[in-house]
């Protein structure tokens, strides 16, 4: 949705931030390359997240345990997990029961920098992803490398990311929901490579333009 800040709104990000979800752009390189929002880095012990309406991020909750996430966390602008990315989901595991989470893409970004805050924008290119399902939605967790990171920049597959990484990618996202007295059923059902997370990616974009289609038109009339 590239006509987003279009017109007026480009004028209007002069003086107003840009809402990370909607006024920023996933980049003209999509999905090979992509603008990545990141809420969270490996130093927070609490969990943040972008309030929707707001734009900002917000104290989501703190976590149980000790565990924190061991990658910069974040979400794809303009993508929206719904029709298209359940119906992927269903076929993938054979199941029918599947919908989309209705929220952004979640990504996790690789790199050997010491990054020590989120409300960051970053480039960065996927190399698979987690298929994970959150009771009967579709929560897929990509797995990305900073782009020309010195130490994960290589990496061309989720194959070539050590399984160390990987385990502690999966222990965290089947771990922090953990709420006491709260029961939760989350299940990582695939690790995938890149061409699935390119077609997440883009099944993704779609699932937003349908959401979305008249943003840009409602903003360009601001």
């Amino acid at each position: 949705m590239s006509k987003i800040m279009d017109p007026i709104g480009r004028l209007m990000g002069l003086r107003y931030k840009s809402h990370p979800w909607h006024g920023v752009e996933i980049g003209p390189n999509a999905p090979t390359v992509i603008t990545c929002f990141i809420e969270m880095v490996p130093t927070d012990t609490v969990k943040y997240e972008v309030d929707k309406v707001s734009g900002y991020l917000r104290l989501d909750r703190p976590q149980k345990y000790s565990n924190v996430v061991p990658a910069l966390y974040g979400f794809v602008p303009q993508t929206f997990c719904s029709d298209l990315v359940a119906e992927y989901c269903n076929e993938k595991t054979g199941r029918t029961d599947i919908k989309g989470d209705r929220d952004p893409l979640d990504i996790c970004v690789l790199t050997e920098k010491e990054i020590t805050h989120g409300d960051i924008l970053v480039r960065a290119r996927p190399i698979g992803g987690f298929r994970m399902i959150d009771g009967n939605e579709a929560d897929d967790k990509l797995v990305a490398v900073l782009d020309n990171d010195a130490v994960y920049g290589n990496y061309k597959d989720i194959t070539d990311c050590p399984s160390l990484v990987l385990n502690r990618l999966k222990h965290y996202f089947l771990t922090y929901k953990d709420l006491p007295g709260k029961e939760i059923h989350v299940e990582i059902t695939h690790v995938y490579g890149i061409e699935e997370a390119h077609e997440v990616i883009r099944r993704s974009m779609e699932d937003y333009h349908h959401k979305f289609d008249n943003l840009d038109m409602f903003l360009s009339e601001v």
